[in-house]
């Protein structure tokens, strides 16, 4: 499967939101990071067909010859339901929406459940789940017709660290023969199981390319500093840091800084955090 995003322009007035914007992707997690403002929800839209670019193209291919609407599952950062219906209730409800049919529709659902995790609450209501398992739902709901593309927009905001890290894990799952584009603000989310890092500011692309390749651009540019505490508020106002760490007696401070900022701070290998401050001045 591929996705092909080719010189995508979109402006609001005066404002261009997305700038000649192309990227290809395939089978695998493609982790979307941006500031706010940097047209993430912009692309989205556009790949989805909610908002219509002003010039470019997005073209879907795979063995099915089928659009990218027939090919994409979505998953919102606000995903409503309705508390009345049980979980199984509501995929049967969202397959029929999608005019998806097979022989035996309840069996496929109840797989669905099962693939989340939810199989055992089916009949529930679901004004009974909590945030997470809702979550879960949205999953199972994107999955239905076995979409090649499926896209979920800043998936964890609210979910507390347990239901984050079985989140994780599902989304890993599905990449396998998938192309996944997860947008979120969450570095670690992106850092844990993205295949690819796709960095985007004021609309236009500045990587597509694995984590290891994007930390490699900011060798050198990544320091530890030892500190007294009354140091780090003078320290933060002229740098940018990306971690302070209290130890016995100081402080460990991580400084983004082209050339070494002090004598004695020591070089170290950059991480996700570090390029998102180095290149958006925040995470």
């Amino acid at each position: 499967m591929h996705l092909e995003i080719e010189g995508i322009t979109k402006s609001y007035g005066k404002k261009t939101v997305l700038d000649s914007f192309s990227l290809t992707a395939e089978s695998g997690v493609y982790g979307l990071l941006g500031p706010n403002g940097a047209g993430k929800s912009t692309l989205i839209g556009i790949i989805t067909g909610l908002i219509s670019p002003d010039c470019g193209t997005v073209k879907y291919s795979d063995e099915d010859n089928r659009s990218i609407c027939e090919a994409l599952g979505y998953l919102p950062q606000y995903q409503s339901f309705y508390g009345s219906f049980t979980a199984e209730e509501m995929l049967m409800y969202m397959a029929e929406l999608k005019n998806y049919h097979t022989k035996n529709i309840k069996e496929y659902v109840y797989g669905l459940l099962e693939s989340v995790n939810l199989a055992d609450v089916a009949k529930k209501k679901i004004r009974t789940f909590s945030g997470g398992m809702k979550q879960r739902l949205g999953i199972a709901q994107t999955l239905i017709g076995d979409p090649g593309i499926v896209i979920f927009d800043e998936p964890t905001a609210g979910l507390d660290p347990k239901e984050r890290i079985r989140f994780r894990n599902i989304v890993a799952s599905l990449g396998k023969d998938r192309i996944v584009i997860l947008a979120t603000h969450i570095v670690t989310d992106v850092a844990y199981i993205a295949k690819k890092v796709v960095l985007i500011n004021q609309g236009q692309l500045l990587f597509n390319a694995s984590q290891s390749e994007i930390t490699k651009q900011i060798k050198g540019k990544v320091w530890t500093y030892k500190c007294r505490s009354e140091d780090i508020a003078e320290m933060m106002s002229e740098y940018r840091i990306s971690n302070i760490i209290a130890e016995e007696q100081d402080f460990s401070v991580r400084i983004i800084s082209d050339k070494k900022p002090f004598e004695g701070a020591a070089a170290a290998i950059p991480n996700l955090d570090d390029v998102c401050l180095y290149y958006f001045g925040e995470i």
